[in-house]
């Protein structure tokens, strides 16, 4: 029985999204051959050629368009995680819309992208457990606007995907999994931009650094969770969803197929 609920899951309950008791078993229970970084999912089954083509969405939505069209001219199911911010934008929503006529798979990515601890030390929070759960529920309360159930949405991928064992314990005491991406590529580099120096990737290197990851690894990709951004700053002009295409049809020949996390519930 649930009782001494605390002030956000009381909201979560007002917003007829679920609580801990409501949605707690939306979760897969089967993580076989996966892989865990403190207490967050970041690789599916590593025996299955299968790939989970990941977007997030907080800011900037100018690939919405070219992402979206590819998808759908590829056959490709995938993943979006969107800030609260993101699904209220008036601009974003029959993008969102259209993802989930098609069958993708939508999430949260935290309210308003807040920065979980510190980047020198991961472990030195800056949000509390109240802060993080008030956010959070907000961002699935922007979502329940579009008719996504919390049962269709168990997985929570963190904003700036850093986050510790606390993050991790507190999302799966609202009954949530974190999740992350996969390392080992620089996917999740394609948001940089040039005048970041040595830490700037160009998409190319981006495509160069994932097909040299699979060809290397005894596992490949199997299981991966390969993030890319649905948008980047202005100031990057060399845009890595423009090789979206490219990239899908490479991976195909290579034996792979994609999936959403809808596969998992």
């Amino acid at each position: 029985m649930c009782i001494n609920l605390k002030i956000p899951q009381l909201i979560l309950l007002f917003l007829g999204i679920g609580s801990t008791c409501l949605f707690g078993q939306s979760v897969a229970k089967d993580y076989s051959h996966s892989v865990f970084a403190h207490g967050g999912l970041t690789r599916l089954d590593t025996t299955k050629p299968v790939i989970y083509l990941t977007f997030t969405g907080g800011d900037y939505n100018d690939g919405k368009k070219v992402v979206r069209r590819t998808l759908r001219h590829k056959s490709v199911p995938a993943n979006f995680f969107f800030t609260g911010d993101f699904y209220r934008l008036k601009a974003n929503r029959s993008f969102i819309r259209s993802l989930i006529k098609a069958g993708h798979y939508l999430g949260a990515h935290s309210d308003k992208h807040l920065l979980y601890a510190t980047w020198e030390n991961r472990d030195s929070l800056l949000v509390t457990s109240w802060e993080f759960e008030k956010d959070l529920l907000a961002n699935y309360g922007a979502m329940a606007a579009f008719g996504i159930q919390t049962s269709q949405a168990p997985f929570f991928m963190p904003p700036y995907e850093w986050y510790n064992q606390k993050i991790s314990g507190w999302t799966k005491a609202l009954g949530l999994q974190l999740i992350n991406f996969t390392p080992g590529t620089r996917s999740n580099a394609d948001y940089t931009t040039p005048d970041m120096g040595k830490r700037y990737w160009a998409s190319q290197a981006i495509l160069q650094s994932i097909l040299d990851f699979e060809a290397r690894e005894g596992n490949g990709l199997n299981g991966f969770i390969l993030l890319l951004h649905v948008g980047t700053h202005p100031s990057r002009k060399d845009k890595m969803y423009r090789l979206l295409p490219t990239l899908i049809d490479t991976l195909r020949t290579r034996g792979y197929r994609f999936a959403a996390f809808h596969d998992l519930r």
